[in-house]
């Protein structure tokens, strides 16, 4: 079969391999960080959170995940050798390991009482697990076969649903209010509450600068109420170095083979996600969605995926991803030049090099951050939930829906129910995210496809 564009080719300013002028891809390249940038810093935010890591340490692995999320940028848009896409694609900390990497986090704490220990373990984890989606890269024909909408629909949707919890959580002041006695408080409530009600508000907008920019000044609304309130000290950026060097596991290296499966499984997922995410690049950007280019591309694209993760593990960050978003700037501005992606690369790496911007992030109410990410994780749920509305939900997908949510769903509410399972099956079903995807798996194989219902 030949290469094929799309049905319907977009109207747009620049192609992929045009070269806009320099005023206008700054400007291009500026929007599409805009939209990526608190999808990059949140992840590890909420992780620095969940561990208790002071601001230093919390502000350097924020610096390192918009630095790396730039090079990832850069492999991903200029391809090098068979690596990366070749389209302007952005990357970005993914929140579908953010689940799987609190766990690991959190167990690995409760082993050392170390936050830096727990650092060097989650790192090794998911550097060990990125040669999982490299290796799936070369047999990308065979896992989609596996993997099908269905599956990847229910794991996003048990990501979304357990992630909600944690936004929960954070929204009422996160470890540190339970230990001061102001979880759940009025005010972290209506901080919370403040920031939500702007980001549905300005997503509502007819104009497409706040709907874009609906979770970044409904922060910011809720940092100016923080400041009012006296709840932001900003004495503590004095803890904060002005420049920081990347440096090669800071943390160290360490390894957790019970950890490593939850994680691996979240790779098989987020290479699913790649391809759809890709393949939308492909189209908003007049390129074929068929053929032998477009499937080097997908390739290409998805070890960039791995490497770019493995990357990230190096130093000292969470696996990188492909961002959906991004192609919605692409259809709003018609530009498509992967030359852009230079200018996106640049600033995400200067971003990352000054933690002053982490440190600044970091001293806001954890409620704060909270109300964003609450509505951030249900979209993620959503976003699984329309990707299982695409399918015939007969009685063998109904099936396969009920057993797997309630699976992943039960192993996340009670997680007592593989203490007493063998070391083997406890590591399998330890996570929700794992256990209800692996079902999900299992059963897509196995069942029979059903004739229709009469």
């Amino acid at each position: 079969m030949g290469d094929r564009p799309p049905a319907a080719s977009p109207d747009l300013i620049y192609g992929l391999h045009d070269r806009p002028p320099f005023l206008e891809a700054c400007l291009v390249g500026l929007q599409h960080v805009l939209a990526v940038f608190v999808g990059i810093v949140t992840p590890p935010l909420i992780v620095s959170q969940a561990l208790g890591l002071e601001l230093r340490d919390a502000s350097y692995i924020v610096g390192m995940s918009l630095f790396v999320s730039g090079v990832a940028t850069f492999v991903q848009t200029r391809r090098i050798g068979p690596v990366g896409s070749g389209l302007l694609s952005v990357q970005g900390t993914s929140f579908s390991f953010l689940a799987p990497v609190i766990a690991v986090a959190t167990g690995a704490l409760g082993a050392s009482e170390d936050p830096r220990a727990a650092l060097a373990v989650v790192f090794g984890v998911c550097f060990a697990g990125a040669f999982v989606e490299i290796g799936l890269s070369g047999a990308l024909t065979h896992a989609r076969r596996v993997v099908t909408p269905l599956v990847s629909g229910i794991v996003v949707t048990l990501i979304g649903l357990t992630l909600v919890r944690v936004g929960a959580e954070t929204l009422c002041g996160g470890p540190a209010a339970r230990d001061d006695g102001s979880f759940a408080s009025l005010q972290n409530l209506g901080l919370g509450g403040l920031v939500m009600l702007v980001i549905v508000a300005l997503n509502r907008s007819p104009s497409r600068f706040l709907r874009m920019s609906s979770i970044a000044l409904g922060l910011a609304a809720g940092c100016v109420v923080s400041l009012v309130l006296g709840r932001v000290d900003l004495g503590q950026l004095s803890q904060v170095s002005p420049f920081s060097v990347p440096v090669p596991f800071r943390y160290g290296l360490g390894f957790s083979w019970s950890a490593l499966l939850p994680v691996a499984f979240i790779y098989v997922i987020t290479m699913v996600e790649t391809v759809g995410d890709l393949t939308a690049t492909s189209s908003v950007s007049g390129e074929p969605i068929e053929g032998e280019v477009y499937l080097r591309r997908i390739q290409g694209g998805v070890l960039g995926d791995g490497v770019n993760s493995l990357l990230a593990a190096v130093f000292n960050t969470f696996p990188n991803t492909t961002f959906s978003q991004n192609n919605g700037v692409i259809q709003l501005t018609g530009v498509a030049s992967r030359h852009v992606g230079i200018f996106i690369s640049v600033f995400l790496v200067l971003l990352g090099l000054f933690p002053i911007v982490g440190g600044l992030l970091q001293v806001m109410p954890p409620a704060v951050l909270g109300g964003a990410t609450l509505i951030m994780f249900g979209t993620v749920a959503a976003t699984g939930i329309r990707i299982i509305a695409t399918q015939t939900l007969d009685r063998r997908a109904v099936t396969i829906l009920a057993v797997s949510l309630s699976t992943g769903l039960g192993v996340t509410f009670v997680p007592e129910v593989s203490e007493h399972l063998p070391p083997v099956l406890a590591s399998l079903f330890g996570s929700g995210i794992a256990a209800g995807g692996l079902i999900a798996l299992g059963m897509n194989l196995l069942l029979p496809r059903t004739t229709p219902d009469r």
